[in-house]
C-alpha cells in the first residue's frame, strides 16, 4: 500500500482542508494509501468502489473512529454514528421512522411556510445576508417539525448555539471550546425537555422526534437516558440548519451560473432537484467519515489490519474525474448521462440509510435544498451587490466569504 512520508501530516490536513486527501491521492496515483494522522496509522480511501468497500459493514466498524473533539461538538457522544451492528440498526429505523412519505410532505409544506414568512420579511428589508437568514429559518423549520418547542425570545441564542455545533469540529483552541461549550447547553435544553415528556407534562405529535426519542428503547429493550435522546433529537435539529450552508451555496450557484438559473423556471421537480444535486456534488460541505477494521482482510492486494483508522474522502470522491466528467464544472444537466449510484454522490456519506452510516437525514436535505432553491429562483427577485463570493477549500466547513448578500428582495408577480 502507498505511504506518505513522514511521522504525522495533521498539521498539513489542517492547512489543506478539503484538498489534503485528493493532493495525497493524485501524488501517490493511488486512491488508496496510508498516512499518519492524530498521532496514529491512518488508511484513506477515494472512490466509489472503496466508498462500497468502506461502507461493508462486515470489514469495518464505527466504535472508536470518530474523533473526540467531532463528538464533542458536530455528533455528541454515542449517537447513532458511533453504533454498530444491531444496535445501529435499531437506532438507526428511529431515524428512518421520521422519514415516511407523510412527514416528508409535511416538513416541505412547513419549508415553504418559513420561506413565505422570510420572504415578507426581506421585502422590508434594504440588504440581507442569505447565510444567516436561513439558519433562522431552519432553526424554526427544524424545531417544527421535529417538536421541540421554541420561545420567540430563545431563537438567536439556540441559532447561534446550533451554528457552534457544525462550523467548530475542525477548530483549535478558544473556537472549539465554544463549541463544546454549545454543545453543553444544546443537550441540557433538549434533555430538559425529553424529561417533561416522560413526565407528562409537554406532549409532542406522534412520529415527531421529539416524541420518537422520548421513548424510543435500545436493541437491549431499555428507554434511551436522556441525554443520548437528546444527543439523537439534536442529530436531527442540527443536520437541518447545516443545511444553510448548502443554501448560501445554493445562491452562490444561482448567482454565478444564471444560465441555469433559467432552466428552473418551469419548476419542474426534475430540473430542481438536478440542480441540487449539482451543488451538492460541486461545493464543499462534510469533507470525510471515518471508521475502523473490524477484522484483518485482504482487498485488492491491499492489507487491512484489524483496529486501523480508515477515512473515506467525501469530497475528493464528489470530484472524482473517473467518476464525473470535468468534475470542477457546475452543471446540473449531468444527470442525465451520469447517473447516481449509492456510491458516487456521497456528500453525506454512502451506502444503505438502515444498514450502513447514510445520512438519515439526506431526504430532509434534498426537500429543504429543493424548496428553498424554488423560492430563491422562481418566487423572488434581487439584486446582487459587490462582495466577495469566493470560499476557501481550507476552511471547514466552508462559506461564501460574502455569505452571499442579497438586495432589494422582493416577490415575483
Amino acid at each position: 500500500m502507498p505511504k506518505l512520508e513522514g511521522k504525522d501530516h495533521t498539521a498539513s490536513m489542517l492547512r489543506e482542508g478539503y484538498q489534503f486527501l485528493r493532493n495525497r491521492r493524485r501524488g501517490l496515483h493511488s486512491n488508496v494509501f496510508e498516512t499518519h494522522l492524530l498521532g496514529e496509522q491512518v488508511i484513506c480511501l477515494s472512490g466509489a468502489k472503496e466508498a462500497e468497500l468502506f461502507y461493508d459493514t462486515d470489514k469495518f466498524i464505527r466504535k472508536g473512529a470518530a474523533p473526540k473533539r467531532v463528538q464533542q461538538t458536530l455528533l455528541g457522544e454515542k449517537g447513532v454514528q458511533t453504533l454498530d451492528g444491531e444496535a445501529h440498526c435499531v437506532r438507526k429505523e428511529a431515524f428512518m421512522s421520521l422519514m415516511g412519505p407523510e412527514q416528508i410532505q409535511q416538513l416541505k409544506e412547513m419549508a415553504a411556510g418559513q420561506w413565505e414568512r422570510k420572504l415578507r420579511d426581506w421585502e422590508q428589508q434594504g440588504e440581507v445576508n442569505l447565510y444567516e437568514e436561513a439558519q433562522e429559518l431552519l432553526l424554526r423549520l427544524a424545531c417544527q417539525w421535529a417538536g421541540v418547542p421554541l420561545k420567540e425570545k430563545e431563537i438567536k441564542e439556540k441559532q447561534e448555539a446550533i451554528v457552534q455545533l457544525f462550523e467548530t469540529p475542525a477548530t483549535l483552541g478558544y473556537t472549539h471550546w465554544k463549541g463544546k461549550k454549545a454543545r453543553e447547553e444544546m443537550e441540557e435544553w433538549i434533555g430538559g425537555l425529553i424529561k417533561s415528556v416522560r413526565k407528562g407534562d409537554l406532549i409532542p405529535f406522534e412520529g415527531t422526534a421529539m416524541h420518537v426519542f422520548s421513548f424510543h428503547r435500545d436493541e437491549k429493550g431499555k428507554l434511551l437516558s436522556e441525554k443520548i435522546a437528546a444527543v439523537e433529537v439534536l442529530n436531527i435539529v442540527r443536520p437541518i440548519v447545516a443545511i444553510a450552508i448548502y443554501i448560501a451555496f445554493t445562491g452562490h450557484a444561482l448567482i454565478q451560473h444564471p444560465e441555469e438559473a433559467k432552466k428552473l423556471s418551469s419548476g419542474k421537480e426534475k430540473d430542481l432537484q438536478d440542480f441540487v444535486q449539482e451543488v451538492r456534488r460541486l461545493y464543499p460541505f462534510f469533507p470525510f467519515n471515518a471508521a475502523r477494521v473490524k477484522e484483518n482482510f485482504k482487498w485488492e492486494g491491499y492489507e487491512f489490519k484489524k483496529g486501523t483508522l480508515t477515512i473515506l474522502d467525501f469530497y475528493g470522491t464528489n470530484h472524482d474525474p473517473k467518476l464525473w466528467n470535468n468534475p470542477e464544472v457546475f452543471n446540473p444537466s449531468r444527470f442525465a448521462e451520469e447517473p447516481i449510484t449509492p456510491y458516487n454522490l456521497i456528500p453525506q456519506g454512502g451506502g444503505d440509510y438502515i444498514q450502513n452510516h447514510r445520512c438519515a437525514g439526506e431526504w430532509v436535505t434534498l426537500e429543504v435544498m429543493k424548496v428553498s432553491l424554488d423560492y430563491l429562483a422562481n418566487r423572488m427577485t434581487f439584486e446582487v451587490p459587490a462582495q466577495d463570493l469566493s470560499y476557501s477549500l481550507v476552511d471547514i466547513p466552508s462559506i461564501p466569504k460574502s455569505e452571499v448578500i442579497l438586495k432589494h428582495v422582493k416577490r415575483k408577480n
